[in-house]
């Protein structure tokens, strides 16, 4: 029998935290993200343009990865892709040049294959009208690129008449050429259908009447020399690729953080704005937008509250019940939470080898703060002694703006799953409010997490391999490298000319991690962050309930309004009214 091979994983540590820590900076999360920025430039564009070219904004919460070192490699993807689409775009106007303008004969069905992308747009799905008309472009410039090749290669292997410079019988009367360089006549060779002159006249009648002759041998062999260095710099573009996610975003090579060549560059605005994401991005205060105060956190999860009127037991007598505040619920809640942590009580070697993300379960107080009034980024209070000022008066405090949460974070599958359960109490007026509030990021996009097995089976292709896969890719490259162009002019006018350096800050728009985030989740990774949910909510209500006993409050209505639904959702009861949250649930009324 052949003995399975079990895929390597990071090993418990045999100390109670379970598995060891890893440094956001170094995670598996923030490695695909950096991948991500050499694969996807719209995602890339997102990320400069948040992070750097709006100074203004806040870091939206970085939860399991350095939004930072994410940063410094999508700027560093740019660099090269600008350096590759220069390069690409002076190989397209020398092979002009050299061809005798000869080459722009396939600048029309080029052009088509790019403006078949635009149509396309980057909706999944699009609408069936732009799917259609992309369709109809790209499949014509593609059966016009096949005409040009066909000619090209009858010109070269013998298909060239030299008779037809002088204009013979050979390919009919086609005028002559006049002093100024026109062309005047009609006719053509049988091999060169007449629907090519369309794409031959956007680029000039010169190309066209090329076309319309045919190429001599030299001609042809020099387009198609021109057309090979293309093709080789698109593909040397992809193996310098393929050789950046086998050194320095390869598993190994990406924990050596000082090697890293992102990190290692003389870009002062990058260096200084790298240093304000650091204390904000992992910092126990968020300056929010009113419209998303959970920026970073992911989508949210069922959340629901709970309100209950604190009543003395009974069992008190005369006695009156200890005043109950909020941070003492919380001090209650906290130590509870924090046991998850601890694995099952079996034997002590087996219970240190337990594999459970819960072991890395992170409990913190956080504090939400509005943008609105700071004079600048630099102003927010994350310095440990203005933090504490605002913990110490948000926690006791029902504010609308500036609120406390506890937040409870679980990073899973190598941070790719982040659930996050942010818990409030507040009590005020004689009742008591529990409100839970679950986030879960998903996990990265598939081409993103597929990024190692891409750059794999590049390199693992045959050299013909490589070589069709370039040239399948070689026609759109003009109009790829002017997008690159056009997009990296645009960004750095925008930075230049909005005078964001003086702006009024502002909340995060958009979270780099939530935009590299999948639409949807396996059914394992649901079943997970399921599991921590329920884990979570269930020693939180058992928290509170244990601080409203320990203080002498009733804790029957309490009991009775939380009630575990088997769907996720938990229903709210009372005997004079009833409100249910979540689907499929039931509302009885047992008084």
């Amino acid at each position: 029998m052949t003995q399975a091979h079990v895929p390597h994983q990071a090993q418990a540590t045999g100390q109670p935290g379970g598995l060891p820590p890893v440094h956001p900076s170094l995670s598996e999360a923030t490695r695909l993200m950096a991948a991500g920025s050499y694969l996807d430039e719209e995602y890339r564009d997102a990320v400069i343009d948040e992070l750097y070219v709006h100074e203004e904004r806040v870091t939206a919460p970085s939860l399991g990865f350095d939004a930072a070192r994410v940063l410094a490699h999508a700027l560093r993807a740019r660099n090269l892709e600008i350096a590759w689409a220069l390069g690409i775009l002076v190989v397209w106007a020398l092979s002009v040049v050299v061809t005798r303008y000869a080459f722009l004969i396939v600048a029309g069905p080029c052009l088509l294959l790019g403006i078949a992308r635009l149509v396309r747009g980057t909706a999944r799905p699009a609408p069936w009208y732009r799917t259609v008309f992309a369709f109809i472009l790209r499949w014509w410039a593609r059966g016009l690129l096949v005409v040009f090749a066909v000619a090209v290669l009858v010109s070269v292997f013998g298909g060239y008449d030299s008779s037809s410079h002088n204009y013979s019988s050979n390919y009919g009367s086609y005028g002559s050429y006049g002093e100024a360089g026109g062309y005047s006549g009609t006719g053509g060779p049988d091999f060169v259908p007449s629907f090519v002159a369309g794409p031959g006249r956007l680029v000039g009648s010169g190309a066209l009447d090329l076309a319309s002759q045919g190429f001599s041998p030299g001609l042809g062999w020099g387009m198609l020399g021109c057309f090979a260095v293309l093709a080789l710099c698109v593909g040397l573009q992809r193996l310098q690729f393929a050789r950046i996610m086998a050194g320095e975003l390869s598993p190994e090579g990406f924990q050596d953080f000082a090697a890293d060549p992102a990190q290692n560059n003389d870009n002062g605005r990058l260096k200084r704005l790298a240093a304000m994401i650091r204390v904000e991005q992992h910092a126990r205060l968020a300056v929010y937008r009113a419209d998303a105060p959970f920026r970073g956190a992911g989508d949210p999860f069922e959340p629901w509250s709970v309100t209950i009127q604190l009543r003395p037991r009974k069992s008190l007598g005369d006695r009156r019940p200890t005043r109950v505040s909020n941070a003492e619920i919380l001090r209650i809640v906290e130590p509870l939470v924090a046991q998850l942590r601890i694995p099952a009580p079996t034997v002590a070697a087996e219970a240190l080898a337990v594999r459970d993300r819960l072991r890395q379960l992170e409990v913190t107080e956080y504090v939400f703060l509005p943008v609105e009034g700071l004079p600048s980024r630099t102003h927010a209070p994350y310095r440990d002694g203005d933090f504490e000022q605002h913990r110490a008066a948000a926690l006791e405090e029902g504010g609308e703006a500036r609120r406390h949460f506890l937040r409870i974070r679980v990073g899973g599958w190598e941070e790719h799953l982040v659930t996050t359960v942010f818990v409030r109490v507040h009590t005020q007026g004689g009742m008591l409010v529990l409100e839970i509030a679950p986030h879960v990021l998903p996990p990265l996009r598939e081409d993103f997490f597929r990024a190692d097995r891409a750059a794999h089976d590049f390199n693992c292709r045959t050299p013909p391999g490589k070589a069709a896969w370039a040239l399948v890719r070689t026609p759109g490259s003009a109009f790829r490298s002017l997008l690159v162009i056009g997009r990296a002019i645009g960004s750095t006018w925008h930075r230049l000319t909005g005078g964001y350096g003086r702006a009024l800050p502002d909340g995060p728009a958009r979270s780099v991690r939530e935009l590299a985030a999948a639409p949807d989740t396996s059914l394992f990774q649901a079943m997970d962050y399921r599991r921590y949910v329920k884990s979570i909510e269930d020693r939180v209500t058992s928290g509170v309930r244990s601080a409203l006993y320990e203080a002498g409050y009733d804790t029957g209505q309490f009991e009775q309004k939380i009630v575990n639904v088997a769907q996720g959702g938990v229903m709210i009861e009372n005997s004079r009214g009833a409100i249910s949250v979540g689907d499929h649930n039931t509302v009885r009324n047992e008084g």
